[in-house]
């Protein structure tokens, strides 16, 4: 997994990182944005652009929320490499 959407972004979804998103990995989930582990390419071209600074890469999240990163791959189907 790559870079992933915390729950900052939740009443922001300001969609600016989708626009800068060159393989279109990031989708709409309702209250927030989230990003397709699987799509992402590592780029970094989302994070600066947040302004909620809702982005981090996966080993960067912040403890309090580290279900960001399990909500992610439950979405996207994607296994837990740990």
């Amino acid at each position: 997994m790559s870079y992933v959407i915390t729950s900052r972004c939740v009443g922001t979804k300001d969609q600016s990182c989708i626009e800068v998103c060159p393989v279109d990995c990031i989708h709409d989930a309702g209250e927030q944005l989230i990003i397709d582990p699987a799509e992402c390419v590592d780029c970094d071209a989302c994070r600066p652009v947040c302004p909620a600074d809702a982005i981090f890469f996966e080993k960067d999240v912040p403890a309090e929320e580290a279900g960001s990163i399990a909500a992610a791959r439950q979405r996207f189907g994607v296994a837990d490499p740990h």
